[in-house]
């Protein structure tokens, strides 16, 4: 009897030690096969290498040099600077001024665009005229200079402005620099980033969800307080967090029209630069890392909390259209409002076309002239642009097939280190450029810590086109994650039974059918890096400068006219840019359709 009993303990037991061997020898057998392909063994090796020198390396040098301090001769291991930093009224003021912006633009920022985003979706306007505003509005915070709409701001509302010098004659010492210019302008130069999130977020909520409230008797505002918010709270925490992340982060901003007033960006800046003694870099490190643990911080719950939870509480596809609101009486009122900010946003722009023909800002006595556009683009000024589309283009496509490898390893291949390489190709979204500026000065000026290896890369193009990899690298991977997921692991696997190896697989398999996404990831580098400004303000030197590091300077020294005149051209060069590589998606990415034979013309 009792051994009748035992009897299903032991089989359960087999089986379990059966099922432990089976996953034992399965490991074993998945390891042979993985090191019986070198190649893809020798990707991931150069993978984890780069990101360990380019994105790891320079945040330990961050978080190693925070924690020393120089007496004497000596450099000891301290956590004197954070007290100094804590302790110095400049410092804490920093600190405050990043938070309370940070703060008042992600929620200024997410507001906004959930009402364009909702208008987008929700509501039946009238006429293409709305939508052609929507798409101008979106486009030109990406193609510009941050710091473009700073300059408009202050021409019209600047101690020479014109509404508040010349139109009104109000006496003003500071204008609107300090927090109401910082806080409009990034609100300005964000909000079509929560814009875009929240339309794609909005499109994707099932309308039968708010459909049977109203067939309930629900009125339009209880469904969209009841039905229609708490589906969209996830995603508004999650475009509030990315908001914040930007702000903290912006560093031209606040340089321009921040007047006084100092965020901990530019306060790592100003001690960097400004010969603040033998311990400057110190301080600076250590105010980055003080940076860095809040934009982290902030990226974390972004992405592991509130990004996952939006897609969980949406059901991804609609199961039949939308029904949009075409009651005018909410229609025309949100209409007009969504109308006059595009306008007001896109009249900035044009004003600071208008600008680079300015002379005699700062005076009042404004004439026009043709001699900022002269400076810009021809003789000694030419020089920036030349070096921005330079180290642009050669980082652009970089950056675009690491993103595709990285994205291929995520997706396709199974190793020990997947995860690492997932996390840190990404860690970069929450990592602000001035911090990941600082982390590649100290970290190579001297050479890998201090070894002297690697120290020739600083002040040379390499250093900043690294810079730009490694800026651009996060929404290349997803780009190329969000592809190579869409297809069927066994149109490879077929290739591979042919007796393909994995690059020949890679080469002309994989990367044929992910072609839009390699030409968008280019066209999103390219645009990112020759408009980047606060990772790189750090890395020009007299031999090489930027054109947005150029207009910074301008512009900090008041000669708004040729930064205006900077700020055109580039912007021009981004639209270019971005109608080529459309145009390239659309003849070489997607295949043309072929026209049945059997079928007669016309029909």
């Amino acid at each position: 009897m009792g051994q009748e009993q035992n009897t299903p303990t032991i089989n359960s037991a087999m089986a379990s030690a059966d099922y432990k061997t089976y996953k034992h020898q399965a490991f074993v057998s998945d390891i042979k096969k993985f090191f019986k392909d070198p190649i893809t063994v020798l990707v991931i090796l150069g993978t984890i290498f780069f990101l360990l020198m380019f994105t790891v390396y320079p945040l330990i040098i961050i978080f190693r040099e925070g924690f020393l301090r120089k007496y004497g001769g000596e450099t000891i291991l301290t956590g004197y600077e954070f007290n100094y930093i804590f302790d110095k009224l400049s410092y804490g003021d920093a600190i405050k001024n990043s938070l309370i912006i940070a703060i008042a633009v992600a929620t200024g920022a997410t507001l906004l665009g959930f009402l364009f985003a909702y208008v987008d979706i929700y509501l039946k306007v009238h006429g293409s005229f709305m939508r052609g505003l929507f798409r101008i509005v979106s486009l030109l915070p990406l193609v510009s200079p941050p710091f473009v709409i700073a300059i408009a701001i202050i021409a019209l509302f600047g101690n020479s402005g014109l509404i508040t010098n010349r139109w009104w004659g109000i006496p003003m010492n500071q204008g609107l620099y300090g927090y109401p210019g910082v806080i409009s302008v990034e609100i300005i130069t964000f909000f079509p980033t929560a814009y875009l999130m929240l339309k794609g977020l909005l499109r994707n909520i099932d309308p039968s969800l708010e459909e049977a409230a109203r067939d309930m008797g629900a009125s339009r505002a209880h469904v969209f307080f009841t039905v229609t918010l708490p589906l969209m709270a996830p995603g508004l925490a999650n475009a509030f967090l990315v908001a914040f992340i930007e702000a903290m982060a912006d560093f031209a901003n606040p340089m321009i029209i921040g007047g006084s007033m100092e965020t901990m960006s530019t306060k790592i800046y100003n001690t960097l630069m400004g010969g603040n003694g033998m311990n400057a870099n110190y301080q600076a490190s250590a105010m980055s890392l003080i940076l860095l643990s809040i934009s982290m911080f902030v990226f974390l719950i972004q992405k592991y909390v509130f990004e996952r939870k939006s897609y969980a509480t949406i059901s991804g596809k609609a199961t039949r259209a939308r029904m949009q609101i075409e009651d005018n009486g909410v229609v025309i009122p949100l209409e007009i409002l969504c109308s006059l900010i595009s306008l007001i946003v896109i009249s900035l722009y044009l004003l600071v076309i208008l600008i680079s023909f300015w002379q005699n800002m700062d005076t009042g006595n404004i004439t026009y002239t043709l001699d900022n556009w002269k400076l810009a683009v021809t003789g000694d000024g030419l020089s920036p642009l030349k070096e921005t589309l330079l180290t642009s283009l050669i980082a652009a496509p970089l950056c675009a097939f690491l993103s595709m490898i990285i994205a291929y390893l995520i997706v396709k291949r199974k190793f020990i280190g997947r995860g690492f390489i997932e996390f840190t190709s990404l860690i970069a979204m929450a990592v602000p450029g001035t911090v990941l500026g600082l982390g590649f000065l100290r970290g190579f000026v001297h050479g890998v810590f201090g070894s002297g290896w690697m120290h020739t890369l600083y002040g040379t193009i390499w250093i900043i086109i690294l810079v730009f990899i490694v800026r651009s690298l996060p929404v290349g991977v997803r780009s190329g994650v969000a592809a190579l997921r869409q297809i069927d692991k066994s149109i490879e696997e077929s290739a591979f039974d042919m007796g393909a190896n994995s690059a020949h697989v890679f080469f002309t398999v994989t990367l044929p059918m992910i072609k839009d996404s390699i030409f968008s990831s280019i066209s999103t580098a390219f645009v990112r890096s020759i408009t980047a400004v606060s990772a790189v303000v750090l890395l020009c030197t007299p031999e090489i400068k930027l054109i947005t590091y150029v207009m910074n300077e301008f512009a900090g020294k008041g000669a708004y006219g040729v930064a205006a005149a900077y700020a055109t051209v580039l912007i021009l060069v981004a639209i270019i840019a971005i109608q080529l590589f459309n145009f390239l998606i659309s003849h070489i990415g997607t295949g043309h359709k072929v026209k049945d034979p059997s079928k007669k013309k016309g029909e």
